[in-house]
């Protein structure tokens, strides 16, 4: 019941910060998934198939307001599933350490940047 309750919980701050902010995947589930001890391929993985129904009903709500440019989003969309099978064929080849400690430095320059700029 507890692990029930942390992944329900963990679903809701990645909605509700992925509508705020347009994060949740790899800002929220991914970090909580780890620290709760997931191995990093499998909270990365899990996260990307949790965030769908997060994109999908987020993009909808938000196309309401007319707040979506749907040509700028096939246009950023479509590389990204190149990006996607890259990134996923070059994760199955990394080990865990390496891949984590990646994934730590690019969080940390990314908050930099936020708080700079």
């Amino acid at each position: 019941m507890r692990r029930l309750l942390e992944l329900l919980g963990i679903g809701l701050v990645a909605g509700f910060l992925s509508a705020l902010f347009g994060v949740g995947g790899g800002v929220v589930i991914v970090p909580l998934l780890l620290a709760r001890g997931w191995p990093i391929k499998v909270a990365t993985a899990t996260s990307l198939a949790a965030i769908i129904a997060t994109a999908v009903f987020g993009a909808v709500r938000y196309s309401w307001s007319g707040d979506v440019d749907f040509s700028d989003a096939v246009l950023i969309g479509l590389p990204a599933v190149v990006g996607t099978i890259l990134g996923t064929r070059l994760q199955r080849n990394i080990s865990a350490a390496p891949l984590q400690l990646g994934f730590a430095v690019l969080m940390a320059a990314v908050g930099l940047k936020l708080a700079i700029f």
